[in-house]
């Protein structure tokens, strides 16, 4: 029985001057709710990984199935709207609109996705911003908050759309220890009560211990 992740004899090339295979026959199964760390050196191929599992990067070989859909039979309209409607994304650096208020950046993802009218986004983004302790920011510009808030604040956006997955590339890696556990302890939660799953990719060894499993890569290679 496939996970809500799955992949068969993945592989990934970069062409160029010289070809580079950056993964080679990936074949991994990730569950409803499950908190994965991607691990590795540099160069081991884990963000790529990342990438493509997240829809982000679509030239690959092999197939992938992201909640029952294989992604190969899927034009890119399709892709686009099981990214918006099923995957929340946290990148290392937030990427938040600083003119914008807290509220503002937070509900881009469900005016984007287009099933809910103005009040319900507000009323959605207001809830996760409470969920995450930010409700008395809700008003302030993103570029007046802390690294520490703002990463929060992207960690709301990730879930305004209630996504199935929420894929992680160094979600922390900014950030001083005692954020960094906060970040994970969010992540915790929403593995644990919400039976969301968290994939991310992480340098961070005291995150990668403390995830349900950890998928480690050298070369492309998954080697545990």
């Amino acid at each position: 029985m496939p996970g809500i992740i799955s992949t068969r004899n993945l592989n990934k090339f970069y062409k160029g001057v010289e070809s580079f295979q950056a993964l080679k026959d990936v074949s991994i199964d990730i569950e409803k709710g499950e908190f994965v760390a991607i691990t590795g050196q540099s160069g081991s191929g884990k963000s790529t990984l990342l990438y493509v599992l997240s829809t982000l990067d679509t030239d690959y070989e092999g197939e992938i199935l992201i909640n029952g859909n294989l992604l190969k039979e899927m034009n890119s309209n399709q892709l686009s709207s099981l990214r918006n409607r099923d995957i929340g994304f946290v990148f290392q650096f937030h990427y938040l609109l600083p003119e914008f208020t807290v509220l503002e950046n937070v509900s881009l993802p469900a005016m984007k996705l287009k099933k809910y009218t103005p009040a319900q986004i507000k009323e959605r983004a207001e809830q996760k911003l409470e969920m995450l302790g930010l409700k008395d920011q809700i008003t302030k510009k993103a570029s007046q908050l802390s690294g520490g808030q703002q990463q929060r604040v992207a960690i709301a956006r990730a879930l305004i759309n209630d996504p199935v997955i929420i894929f992680g590339d160094e979600p922390t890696g900014n950030l001083d220890s005692a954020n960094a556990r906060m970040v994970f302890d969010i992540f915790k939660e929403l593995s644990t009560k919400h039976d969301q799953t968290i994939v991310i990719v992480t340098h961070d060894p005291e995150i990668a211990n403390r995830a349900d499993r950890t998928i480690s890569l050298k070369d492309g290679v998954v080697i545990s």
